[in-house]
């Protein structure tokens, strides 16, 4: 298993230069002579604005779940974690050491800031899976025909299948586990009691809305200016690409995705991948105050919550 985690990451890897080699080079580098420092300004703004609001999002699960933790070492944090979920394998390693780097922040080690990491990627993902089971609905507006309704339609009610089976076989076998009901009384006052579906919903679509913004915002930059409708199809389809828990930062199944699903919309496969590689550009520069982060407590010896 040791030698999968190791081998799945280069493949990824291998498969994203496999989609450069593949691609016309002359139109690759055409599309990113079209990026100006104004899509790179703009672009670096939103991705601070995805990493405070998820932040914020953690701080507030925190809060609901026993855990203090301030506003600014939450954002902090969060820039550490980002910025190593992008350069380590796996994509999630970030989470689990900022989980790690917060152990001594309560009385109860490292547990209680592990399920404030855990509830909190959760929302994010559902956040993402929502749009995207919109998006599915949408297809039929955006491809056309009777038989793109029928597709759509059938991996709607296969996804709210699988969300109904899921939920039964909690309430069945989980129902006369103390573990079970310790989980919902959690998951009651992370997402329901005390306004706490607003405040969740609400963080979770700017975070969400800025990583789409990001998308839509590379895309344009390299010459291949999408239509609305993408908001709600190609795009979301891209970003859960990313989740993949393999890899670097979702590089190599983004950019597949990318050149699969931007044709749909009447770009090219090589707009596809630009602008894919320029919005994971973004990302991990928007990151690098994380990578500043853990330099500095290098240099002074003395990690901020180890």
């Amino acid at each position: 298993m040791a030698i999968l985690r190791f081998l799945v990451p280069l493949a990824l890897i291998a498969i994203l230069v496999f989609l450069v080699s593949r691609t016309d080079v002359h139109a690759l580098r055409s599309a990113f002579s079209q990026v100006s420092i104004g899509h790179v300004i703009f672009g670096l703004l939103l991705v601070q604005v995805q990493v405070v609001a998820s932040a914020l999002r953690w701080r507030f699960t925190a809060m609901r779940l026993g855990e203090t933790i301030p506003a600014t070492v939450a954002v902090s944090e969060y820039y550490v974690a980002s910025f190593l979920n992008q350069t380590l394998p796996g994509g999630v390693a970030g989470d689990a050491i900022r989980a790690y780097r917060m152990r001594n922040a309560g009385n109860g080690g490292w547990k209680g800031p592990a399920k404030a990491v855990v509830f909190e990627r959760l929302s994010g993902q559902a956040a993402f899976f929502v749009l995207a089971l919109s998006g599915l609905i949408a297809w039929p507006f955006v491809l056309g025909g009777e038989e793109a309704g029928r597709r759509a339609s059938l991996l709607v009610l296969c996804f709210l299948m699988l969300v109904v089976t899921l939920g039964l076989v909690l309430v069945v076998f989980g129902h006369r586990s103390s573990r079970f009901r310790r989980i919902k009384e959690d998951v009651a006052l992370v997402f329901l009691r005390r306004g706490a579906l607003a405040i969740q919903f609400g963080l979770s679509v700017l975070a969400v809305g800025s990583y789409v913004a990001t998308f839509i915002l590379a895309s344009h930059a390299v010459g291949a200016p999408l239509p609305w409708i993408a908001a709600l199809t190609i795009i979301p389809l891209c970003l859960i690409a990313m989740l993949v828990p393999a890899g670097f930062g979702g590089w190599g199944t983004r950019e597949a995705a990318a050149m699969a699903l931007w044709p749909l919309l009447g770009a090219t496969q090589t707009e596809g991948l630009a602008a894919s590689l320029v919005y994971g550009g973004l990302s991990l520069a928007g990151a690098l105050p994380g990578l500043a982060i853990i330099t500095l407590e290098a240099i002074r010896g003395r990690p901020r919550r180890a």
